[in-house]
């Protein structure tokens, strides 16, 4: 049994407190917004963000973090992409002994490139920091809420601390595996959102099952081209955190990625798609960053290009879509062969 802080009290933080607390473990879950903290601890519910689902005692909300800091030395940190910084920040400046961080959001830094893992490592002074692990995979805070059965991945340049947060979270219904591919696990999450973005227009368009399955094995080829260029290992790819998250995130309504593409294929223009999803939506800001990772890598990405100028550059996803099915012939093992020489 131990004390675990999570921060952010959104879907997936509140779904990992579940599982945290349903393996006997102390959970304190900080959230920025008071009356959410006080539903958590009154009501024993977020209707918010996992409406219908009863919390374990054993979670605590709060909404201070020197409070929450206390007694604790492993953070797992379920924030937005576009808030890190900002919450680790205030963590810097109120830790006291060396923290393993978790983290499980799923993105990329624009402008910077960096990882998620690359951007906590600058943000925490070494002396602060003892660990890094990423906890990424197929995996919707819905059904984990409701114990249904979860397989992720836990990876870490510490391959010891990767087990440990596997020791952490593994149970009868959530499976953890762990990888030392940090690199292939971060990119693969992250660049799934991006597929299912251009999933959900393709079946705003009014697409069938026959373009979906096309998109999802040409994306999964763009994600392991630029992964394998960064120093992940192709075989990541074809795993948890590649085939695995791009299935589940392309084909679910569950997914907001999906449903912001959705609704980008039936007509609303991106400002209205996210004041309509009402949460942040991670595959936009990586759409962005992966484009310019491209342009870096020289790698090609069609379906990434054509996603950037549909989101930032106003083009109409029928045209967008158009124009990659009209692209020059190819071989399909091409990318892999590419990929295995280079290795």
């Amino acid at each position: 049994m131990e004390n675990i802080i999570v921060l952010g009290a959104g879907s997936w933080g509140t779904a990992l407190a579940i599982v945290l607390a349903d393996n006997r473990h102390n959970v304190k879950l900080w959230g920025h917004r008071s009356t959410l903290i006080d539903e958590i601890n009154g009501n024993r519910r977020n209707e918010k963000y996992l409406p219908g689902i009863d919390l374990p005692e054993r979670i605590k909300g709060v909404s201070q973090l020197d409070e929450s800091l206390k007694d604790t030395s492993t953070i797992v940190l379920a924030v937005p992409t576009k808030a890190i910084r900002g919450v680790l920040a205030e963590v810097k400046n109120i830790a006291k002994e060396p923290l393993t961080i978790v983290h499980v959001s799923k993105g990329i830094e624009p402008d910077t490139l960096l990882r998620i893992s690359e951007i906590i490592e600058e943000e925490m002074p070494s002396h602060l920091l003892k660990d890094v692990v990423v906890l990424s995979g197929p995996s919707h805070a819905e059904e984990v809420s409701q114990r249904q059965i979860t397989t992720v991945t836990s990876s870490s340049k510490n391959m010891k601390a990767a087990e440990y947060v596997q020791d952490l979270f593994i149970n009868h219904y959530f499976r953890v595996y762990t990888n030392p591919d940090i690199i292939g696990v971060e990119i693969g999450g992250a660049l799934k959102n991006i597929i299912a973005l251009a999933a959900g227009i393709t079946d705003g368009l009014g697409y069938g099952d026959n373009s979906k399955a096309a998109l999802i094995t040409r994306g999964l080829a763009e994600i392991a081209r630029l992964g394998s260029v960064m120093g992940g290992n192709p075989l990541t790819f074809s795993g948890l955190t590649g085939i695995g998250d791009l299935i589940v995130t392309c084909t679910s309504v569950h997914s907001r990625n999906w449903r912001a593409g959705n609704l980008l294929g039936k007509g609303q223009n991106l400002d209205e798609v996210l004041e309509n999803m009402g949460m942040v939506v991670e595959g936009v800001r990586t759409t962005k960053a992966a484009f310019q990772l491209a342009q870096k890598y020289n790698v090609k990405m069609p379906i990434t290009e054509a996603l950037y100028d549909v989101l930032f550059n106003d083009r109409l996803p029928k045209d967008a879509v158009d124009t990659l099915m009209a692209r020059v012939k190819t071989h399909e093992m091409e990318d892999l062969v590419n990929i295995m020489e280079k290795r």
